[in-house]
């Protein structure tokens, strides 16, 4: 998808007069809204939540002053997290007999992300039919082709139920260190809570998408409003629930900072009956059409034993690029691959030259955004607010984003976009926000600004893991992650990591969650089947991955001409971003390839003793 090709023509491409479009104007446009976007500070733009801004990190969802006895216990797992991630290596672990696990969860409840978003129109941007796991194991069938959050969250709980994990969990309690006890081959695991754990293998799955992330704009400490972060939705301010009905803001000046996926789904809510809202936006989002129904009762009938994991990995497959039979998902995730074959077929797809086939994927992913700039165009009123609204940028810049309603909220009397020019808001005044030097008065700001993803991993989990010799990894991975297989790291024995750790990325995150679960359960039985202590990659195996996961692909290469955002680590393309340092093939690809590894029976690069 390198958006990289000459700026000439190649042989057998369509024409401008073919095209409709310059592809040539668009990619400087493209430039130019990137370069008023960038900043040096990168990451360093955001504002830690500590201090002043600590409350912003507090859960709403429990009572306050809980308590209970601390454990002290010998452990084979122990699981640092309860969202989908951790409940899936707990039931993988408990299908191969192991039982003496714990699964420690800061929150209140299973759910991870699901447990914090619960902004009024919070839904799953992907097909609820391969998103929420474990469907056929747990007899549940989503109510809608896109589950909202309520139903996300229940499906959590569902898991905890039925696979009996609610036994094996500790909630609203935080790790506050992990050591390696080399003597002993074994972690040893303290808490807030005043709990020992001693656990031969450790998972850590606190996930990326936890830690609120707030602006770093001058003055918010000094605002004297009412001000919450969107994963700490403030229903008692506002009244209503998830599903709207935010009857106590017909009388308030409302503010949100934001405009990435939280905000496409709330905003319509907020403007529905605030007084006023004004919408501060730095960078657009890609809004294309959603068009959510119930599911149908007469499909549900035609499936079949494994019918998930085969719907999940022809979705992913096609999401990598690779070609299908058939489109099981079709819908906005995939359109752009069918522009892409429709462009492919009118052509001598195997004759075609690297040159063309990237020309190709430029003009497609082109066509699809120009496609997301009309349908603004057509559906918000006001011009300018709607050229405001247009993103410049390519449709995986970006995390897409899906919604009706968010584009007709602009329709509204009392909604007003305040669009910075990619600058940002200047700063934040005691009642109000300041914009280009005019101050937008309000009663109420809400942080819209999601979770901290480009951060260093320790600080995102909340907690320090020290492994051989004492060393932490926030030394160890302090010039970038450093594993095998997204999973290991030397000089930490039998810890082992999920979520987007150098790993094979896909859109669909339960997806990657599934795969990394049940390669982790190999490893560890595996482990127990040799009568080893410990499991830990060589120096040079890790190396190595490092050094395949730092080279230049096609995703890279189409990141560096984005404009920034946390797939791209703020623009600064130093690793560290959402989808740096991942498997180039995709996620499919990726577990294929470590289920040779471990058929091989070698083992390459891991030394189990």
């Amino acid at each position: 998808m390198s958006q990289t090709v000459s700026q000439s023509q190649p042989k057998r491409m369509p024409t401008i007069e073919e095209l409709g479009f310059d592809p040539g104007a668009l990619r400087e446009k493209y430039a130019t809204e990137r370069a008023k976007r960038l900043r040096t500070e990168g990451n360093n733009q955001y504002q830690e939540i500590m201090g002043q801004f600590a409350h912003y990190n507090v859960d709403p969802y429990v009572e306050p002053g809980f308590t209970r006895p601390a454990l002290h216990e010998d452990l084979d797992v122990l699981i640092i997290g309860g969202g989908f991630g951790g409940q899936f290596a707990a039931v993988r672990l408990q299908e191969v007999g192991m039982s003496n696990i714990r699964i420690i969860e800061k929150a209140g409840d299973f759910g991870g992300t699901w447990y914090w978003n619960r902004y009024p129109g919070a839904q799953c941007d992907v097909e609820s039919y391969v998103y929420l796991p474990l469907l056929e194991q747990t007899g549940y069938i989503p109510k809608e082709k896109y589950s909202f959050a309520p139903e996300i969250l229940e499906h959590a709980q569902r898991i905890g139920r039925h696979f009996k994990l609610y036994e094996r969990a500790c909630f609203q309690t935080q790790i506050t260190e992990a050591r390696w006890n080399e003597g002993a081959g074994r972690w040893t695991i303290t808490t807030d809570r005043n709990d020992v754990f001693h656990a031969r293998f450790v998972i850590m799955c606190s996930g990326p998408l936890n830690r609120p992330k707030l602006p770093g704009i001058p003055g918010i400490e000094n605002f004297t409003g009412h001000t919450f972060h969107t994963s700490r939705w403030d229903y008692h301010y506002t009244g209503g629930d998830s599903s709207g009905g935010l009857h106590k803001l017909q009388d308030k000046r409302v503010g949100i900072i934001g405009t990435g996926a939280t905000a496409i789904q709330c905003v319509p809510h907020v403007g529905q009956t605030a007084k006023q809202l004004y919408v501060f936006q730095r960078t657009p989002s890609s809004v294309d059409r959603r068009g959510n129904r119930p599911t149908d009762p007469d499909w549900v009938q035609t499936l079949t034993p494994g019918w998930q994991a085969h719907r999940n990995e022809n979705f992913c497959t096609l999401m990598a690029g690779r070609p299908v039979d058939e489109d099981l998902v079709n819908d906005g995730w995939t359109t752009l691959f069918k522009k892409l074959t429709r462009l492919f077929s009118r052509r001598n797809n195997a004759d075609l030259t690297e040159e063309e086939r990237a020309a190709l994927t430029e003009i497609a992913d082109f066509q699809q955004m120009n496609d997301i700039r009309d349908r603004i165009a057509t559906t918000v009123q006001d011009q300018r607010t709607a050229e405001a609204l247009k993103p410049w940028y390519g449709q995986w810049c970006k995390r897409p984003t899906f919604n009706d309603d968010y584009l007709p909220t602009f329709n509204r009397p009392n909604v007003r976009l305040v669009d910075t020019h990619g600058k940002g808001v200047d700063r934040v005044t005691d009642r109000g926000v300041i914009v280009d030097g005019i101050e937008y008065a309000v009663d109420c700001l809400i942080f819209a600004t999601g979770f901290e993803v480009g951060t260093a991993y320790t600080r995102r989990a909340e907690f320090e893991l020290y492994g051989r010799d004492g060393v932490s990894l926030s030394e160890a991975w302090a010039q970038g992650m450093r594993t095998h297989h997204g999973v290991l790291s030397h000089g930490f024995p039998n810890c082992f990591h999920m979520g987007l750790t150098q790993t094979g990325l896909a859109p669909n995150f339960t997806y990657l969650l599934e795969g990394q679960s049940y390669h982790i359960t190999q490893l560890i039985n595996e482990v127990n089947a040799r009568k080893a202590v410990t499991i830990e990659p060589t120096p040079e195996a890790v190396a190595e991955w490092v050094e395949l996961m730092s080279k230049p692909n096609a995703l890279t290469e189409y990141q560096n001409a984005c404009t920034p955002g946390y797939y791209n680590g703020e623009g600064q393309n130093t690793g560290i971003g959402f989808v740096g340092t991942q498997y180039p093939q995709g996620a499919v690809a990726f577990f294929k390839m470590l289920a040779r590894w471990r058929e091989q029976g070698d083992f390459k690069g891991v030394v189990m003793k």
